[in-house]
C-alpha cells in the first residue's frame, strides 16, 4: 500500500475492519465532508467492513473483543450517520419492524441490518436487544408492519424466535406480516421450521429478501 493515499471511506472501512473507534469518528467526519450520499458511506464503507470483520470472527483469526471493537467502531460512525439517514425525504419501500429475541443482548447484526434497511429506502422501528415475545406482538398489532425481523446470536435463545411467530399466529397477526429472521446461529432450515417466511445470511442478503417478500426493488 506505500505510495497510495486512500479515500476517507477507504480510510473508514480500515478504522471499522481493525476496531478503532476514534479513527472510524474522525474518518466518518471526513467523509461526509467528500459526499453528502449517506447512503453511498454506509455501503461502501461500513456494510463491508462489518461483513469482513465477520468473516475474519468464522475463520477463527478474529475473536469476540475483536469482534467488540469493530462494533464499537462501528456505532461512532452509525451516530454521526444515523440523524442524517434519518432526515433522507424519500418514498418508504415499506414498514419494517426488527429486534434481538428476549435474553440475548447482541446488537451488532440487527442494527447492520437496520442500516442497511433505511439506507434502501425501508422505514424501520428499532426495537433494540432483549425484546419480549408480548413487544413483538403488540408492535405488530400497533404499528403494522409489512415486515417483522427477528434475531438472535446465542443458541441459547434463538429457541425464542419459535416462540414470538407463534405468538403472533395466536394473536391472529401471521397473515398481515412477513417474517424474517437472522443471526449467526441460525439456518434457513432453521427459520422455515420455525415458521418464517424468508432467513437472512447476512445484513445484504436481509435486504434482498426483505425486498423479495414485499416485491419491491
Amino acid at each position: 500500500m506505500s505510495g497510495v493515499v486512500l479515500s476517507a471511506l477507504e480510510k473508514l472501512k480500515k478504522c471499522i475492519k481493525e476496531g478503532d473507534p476514534d479513527g472510524a469518528k474522525a474518518e466518518t467526519e471526513k467523509a461526509l465532508e467528500e459526499t453528502e450520499d449517506v447512503s453511498k458511506i454506509v455501503k461502501e464503507a461500513l456494510v463491508p467492513a462489518i461483513m469482513e470483520a465477520g468473516e475474519l470472527w468464522k475463520k477463527n483469526i478474529y475473536f469476540l473483543p475483536d469482534l467488540v471493537m469493530c462494533a464499537e467502531a462501528f456505532k461512532e460512525s452509525m451516530a454521526l450517520l444515523e440523524p442524517k439517514l434519518s432526515q433522507k425525504k424519500v418514498k418508504s419501500l415499506g414498514r419494517v419492524v426488527i429486534g434481538v429475541v428476549s435474553g440475548d443482548m447482541h446488537d451488532l447484526g440487527k442494527t447492520l441490518v437496520a442500516v442497511w434497511l433505511r439506507s434502501t429506502g425501508f422505514e424501520v422501528i428499532d426495537l433494540g436487544v432483549d425484546v419480549p415475545i408480548e413487544t413483538f406482538v403488540e408492535k405488530v398489532k400497533e404499528l403494522k408492519p409489512a415486515v417483522v425481523g427477528i434475531s438472535a446470536y446465542m443458541s441459547t435463545s434463538m429457541i425464542f424466535i419459535k416462540d414470538v411467530i407463534e405468538a403472533i399466529r395466536k394473536a391472529g397477526l401471521r397473515k398481515k406480516v412477513k417474517i424474517i429472521v437472522g443471526g449467526v446461529t441460525t439456518t434457513e432450515k432453521f427459520a422455515f421450521d420455525a415458521g418464517a417466511d424468508a432467513w437472512g445470511r447476512d445484513a445484504v442478503d436481509a435486504v434482498e429478501k426483505v425486498k423479495a417478500l414485499l416485491g419491491v426493488s
